[in-house]
């Protein structure tokens, strides 16, 4: 019995272990919030009280304008800023991120569905397109994908959110002048085709509408000026609503109104898997789970550069992901980091993530409870807040700054912001990310070759231009960059150059400052050994590092190359191996003493490409 307990002890201790080593090399860590609320007290109540209401006032009218620009009824939005804001919080590291409907993922719903008159469908759908992308987003936290949103550059969000924004405003505009502009005979899918549809029915504008559309502009911006501190969406909203109403009284025109929140409309809508709605919709999602990681993190940087915390920006995915599939069995829209309501949350105060939740749960009560009023505000009021929402994406100082910083920014900008203007919008983020990234793989495929040489008190230094050299027998190449697969044609052919040289003997390749050496690389190297000891000549290397060399090794070049012409790094002295090299190189050609030949590229110092 004794033996049976013990063999039981030591199966739980080893069965704990390998729990507590399987949590430490989780990525992901489970209900951070806990830790959050450590210490929690009274006055952190107050604060994220206070902080929780202000983003809700802003949250619920927000949600509605999300949703109308994605093409959905209100209530779409407003459950996903009830839902989305709830369930992140439970898993963010960031204690002042507001997780739900925001301007890009909307505009990026509406691509996706753009140009289908088949509603019953596309909100059929809806929940399958929104799991989809929570769990991309999974995937990609445990993966750490998020990590490598820093390889992206910024200016294709900004070519992205440019475009997107007169997107939005030309597919609001026909709101504003209270006719449609979807039939069957129009194609309505991107930027230039709504608006050549909007501009040939212009003579179908409703005046009465058009009123109330100039009325809500007037008195948002008044609110705005003369009383900044008031929600003042909310505000023009309600004043709107109220004219709205007279006008109907008084059988002053016919202005459409936003459809009502349908009172039980809120349950569980688990996806349908319906496997042909999975394959068109699978580029969407993934450019949804893209668009909204970058936005997030970007947000997610932004906050903890003000306060000084620390963020994990896989931590801050997986729990965009979880919101998304709570979102989507809830009968909600994509949500992905809000900067409006994320910078509302941190000015209001906010102290931990309950500032979030107690955010969704005002908007979760006030869903079903007062969503019946948004029947009374005017569509066309719905668009000009939208519209004005729209022109403030439009950073033009971020715009200055990609445009005139160097030609690859201004490259990528104007690639996304004109694709996303004639393509649909998930192509044209693909189409600006692969091209920031190709961009960068021309910058960093450069590697740069430069002259050294021996002065007279046995230092390697570099030469000068005018510097007076020796008939060359023996050439040092010091090779400086990155030598992946996008630099290994450029070397190869940049080292043929010097072997053109009939005169010389040895080429020693100095790597000490070479970067991550790859098979195409190695592949290239073999083959200039293969060409040299055609012609009787010898290829050494030195300066190499740790990696350089296990990669040499790893990949059998070590053999065909020999172990004698490989001249580790010294860290005692860094040009100890160049020396061991030109003494191997002086056996070889069967001399004591040889000149040496330094060879200098002008073309890649002259030639190198400003940005990546």
């Amino acid at each position: 019995m004794a033996e049976a307990s013990h063999s039981g002890l030591l199966f739980r201790q080893k069965f704990f272990a390998i729990l507590e080593n399987l949590r430490d090399q989780c990525p992901i860590a489970l209900f951070p919030l806990r830790q959050n609320l450590k210490g929690y007290n009274r006055i952190k109540a107050q604060a994220d009280l206070r902080a929780g209401i202000n983003v809700a006032l802003l949250a619920f009218p927000q949600a509605m304008a999300y949703s109308m620009i994605a093409g959905l009824p209100v209530q779409y939005g407003v459950y996903c800023a009830a839902v989305a804001p709830i369930v992140a919080a439970l898993f963010a590291s960031s204690r002042l991120t507001m997780v739900g409907p925001s301007n890009a993922t909307a505009i990026m719903v509406l691509s996706v569905y753009l140009g289908s008159n088949d509603m019953v469908n596309n909100l059929a759908s809806m929940s399958l397109l929104v799991c989809m992308v929570g769990l991309f987003l999974i995937v990609g936290a445990f993966m750490k994908i998020a990590t490598l949103t820093q390889y992206v550059s910024r200016s294709v969000i900004i070519g992205y959110i440019t475009a997107a924004a007169l997107l939005i405003v030309v597919n609001q505009l026909h709101h504003t002048l209270g006719f449609g502009v979807t039939d069957s005979l129009s194609d309505t899918s991107t930027f230039y085709s709504i608006l050549k549809v909007t501009i040939r029915k212009i003579g179908q504008t409703d005046w009465w509408t058009l009123g109330v559309s100039s009325i809500s502009a007037l008195v948002y911006f008044y609110i705005m000026r003369r009383f900044p501190k008031l929600p003042h969406v909310a505000v023009t909203l309600v004043i709107c609503a109220v004219v709205g109403q007279a006008m109907a009284l008084s059988n002053l025109g016919n202005v459409e109104m936003v459809r009502p929140i349908p009172f039980g409309s809120w349950h569980v809508t688990p996806p349908e898997i319906n496997l042909t709605w999975f394959h068109q919709l699978a580029g969407g999602a993934a450019a949804l789970a893209f668009l909204a990681a970058l936005e997030n993190t970007f947000m997610a940087k932004t906050l903890a550069n003000r306060t000084g915390e620390t963020v994990d920006v896989n931590q801050e995915m997986f729990a965009l992901g979880t919101a998304n599939i709570a979102s989507g069995f809830l009968s909600g829209m994509p949500a992905s980091g809000s900067p409006s309501r994320s910078s509302l949350n941190w000015s209001s105060g906010a102290m931990t993530p309950m500032a979030a939740i107690i955010s969704g749960a005002l908007c979760a009560v006030a869903a079903p409870t007062i969503g019946y009023l948004v029947q009374y505000v005017p569509q066309s009021a719905l668009a000009v807040v939208v519209i004005i929402t729209a022109f403030g994406l439009i950073d033009l100082q971020t715009i200055k700054f990609a445009l005139g910083a160097t030609k690859s920014d201004a490259a990528v900008l104007l690639t996304t912001f004109f694709a996303a203007l004639l393509v649909p919008l998930d192509f044209a983020i693909f189409l600006g990310v692969g091209l920031s990234i190709v961009l960068f793989l021309r910058k960093a495929s450069m590697p740069h070759l430069a002259e050294y040489s021996f002065n007279d008190s046995g230092q390697l230094t570099e030469l000068g231009e005018g510097s007076s050299r020796n008939d060359p027998q023996i050439s040092i190449i010091h090779v400086e960059g990155e030598l992946f697969f996008g630099a290994a044609d450029l070397f190869r052919d940049q080292i043929r150059r010097v072997c053109s040289d009939t005169n010389l003997k040895v080429i020693i390749l100095r790597l000490k400052n070479a970067r991550h050496l790859d098979a195409t690389s190695v592949m290239a190297l073999a083959e200039l050994v293969k060409y040299l000891r055609e012609t009787d000549r010898h290829l050494l290397i030195s300066g190499a590092e740790r990696d350089v060399y296990r990669v040499l090794r790893n990949s059998g070049l070590l053999e065909i190359l020999g172990k004698d012409n490989i001249f580790r790094v010294s860290r005692g002295n860094p040009n100890l191996s160049t020396r061991n090299a030109l003494r191997r190189a002086a056996e070889l050609i069967g001399h004591q003493h040889a000149g040496v030949r330094i060879f200098y590229d002008k073309k890649p110092s002259t030639a190198a490409p400003t940005s990546g």
